[in-house]
């Protein structure tokens, strides 16, 4: 696995021309991940769980709102236009955290990183992410071209990953 974009070069600490001892630059994030290992039926195994982990965190969010409208004499009852999103917003949370994965993808062993550098995705990202996936599955014919794109491709990245440069592999 000698030089390797898993595994790095023999010598080095930071892979590439840096060699032990020297400090990569700044904003560098890292080897590119390789990202022919995707997996469209461990995505959609994941998403079948994700699907209960929403439904838990919409039923979580809906009881909390309920609460606040009691405290504030129905003031923050308005918070319930929030609810149809909370799948966005688990997403953003959750793949935009520290792990990279909702906690589906982490059962799957999955991560979400950026295509080109390997690096962290933000959470806005995470959760355009999800909004474009979500927008695609409400539309058959857009959903099919999504899935058709992931199928067709080597590296199994589907239309909406294409659009933010945005990858799903195999945690390591």
């Amino acid at each position: 696995m000698a030089n390797s974009w898993q595994g790095g070069p023999q010598g080095g600490s930071f892979g590439g021309p840096y060699q032990q001892g020297y400090a990569p630059p700044p904003g560098w994030a890292g080897p590119p991940v390789l990202v022919a290992h995707g997996s469209l039926s461990r995505r959609f195994v994941a998403y079948l769980l994700d699907i209960a982990f929403i439904f838990g965190f919409s039923c979580l969010l809906w009881l909390a709102i309920s609460l606040l409208g009691v405290i504030t004499f129905g003031v923050a009852w308005a918070l319930y236009a929030i609810l149809p999103a909370s799948g966005v917003i688990y997403s953003a949370i959750t793949v935009g955290g520290p792990r990279q994965s909702t906690i589906g993808m982490r059962m799957m062993g999955l991560r979400a990183v950026r295509a080109t550098t390997g690096g962290p995705i933000d959470w806005i990202t995470a959760g355009v992410h999800a909004l474009l996936f979500y927008v695609a599955l409400s539309t058959f014919l857009l959903w099919l071209l999504d899935i058709g794109i992931g199928v067709l491709r080597a590296d199994r990245r589907m239309g909406h990953d294409l659009i933010l440069d945005l990858a799903v592999v195999r945690d390591a």
